[in-house]
């Protein structure tokens, strides 16, 4: 009990794993196209083990986590000068565990349910080479997210000019886990500098991959009426950079 696949490919569907394989043709190096930035895939992870990850994220995880809040700043508004100069920076409230933190407690919990094998195993990477049609560097980071009624992600562009590797883009798989109290949550992007893309994320076992950065928010979690209590979205998040290019030899 309390226990979880430790290799990405033991949650998988019969589907899955024709993409891990790389047996199926659409969604086999769909991010290699420039033009596209991001996939929504369902029906990739078997039922019952999404069911079950569920399970234990709730009875093992939910203690462990703590509250990220980044409300709007009241002077978005007063500091303004002039008409239609809004600039909004990110907003978010969601509960979230960082599993980077060798020492806290959520890292130690995760650990021992074998989460962080499964967000680092072989086979989740390979998973997200095969959708993004280029391998990664399978030195990753990890993140744990669980959406209540109301919980949101602002809109924001997920780059990091300061860092030097990922300035020039990297790859996130998030892994979607909603209970049946939730009624609807979306995942809102921009294609051609527009917000004109939406997506509902609210599956269980659904996978969204991104070719970051873009732009792109989440909408506030709705439960169904009567279920507030109960209502839950768990997000598994993966990161991985770019594998780095090896340099040609030299001509003799």
């Amino acid at each position: 009990m309390f226990q979880i696949a430790r290799e990405f490919d033991d949650l998988l569907s019969p589907a899955g794993r024709r993409v891990l394989a790389g047996r199926d043709a659409q969604v086999c190096g769909a991010l290699a196209d420039p033009r596209r930035r991001f996939i929504a895939l369902d029906g990739m992870v078997a039922h019952r083990q999404a069911e079950n990850l569920r399970r234990v994220l709730e009875e093992k995880m939910l203690p462990h986590l703590t509250r990220m809040e980044a409300p709007i700043p009241p002077e978005t508004i007063w500091d303004m000068r002039q008409d239609y100069e809004e600039w909004l920076p990110k907003t978010v409230r969601v509960m979230t565990a960082y599993l980077e933190n060798r020492r806290g407690k959520a890292m130690a919990i995760a650990r021992e349910i074998g989460l962080i094998d499964l967000l680092s195993s072989a086979s989740f990477i390979a998973f997200a080479e095969a959708v993004a049609g280029r391998k990664l560097d399978p030195k990753g980071g990890q993140q744990v997210l669980c959406y209540g009624p109301g919980d949101y992600a602002g809109p924001h562009n997920d780059h990091h000019p300061e860092n030097k590797r990922a300035a020039q883009g990297y790859l996130d798989i998030h892994l979607s886990l909603a209970n049946r109290a939730v009624q609807h949550q979306y995942l809102v992007y921009a294609k051609a500098g527009h917000f004109t893309e939406i997506v509902p994320v609210t599956s269980l076992g659904g996978l969204t991959i991104y070719r970051l950065p873009f732009w792109h928010y989440t909408t506030p979690l709705t439960a169904v009426p009567g279920k507030a209590a109960q209502a839950r979205r768990w997000l598994l998040l993966g990161t991985f950079l770019y594998a780095k290019e090896k340099a040609h030899k030299a001509a003799a």
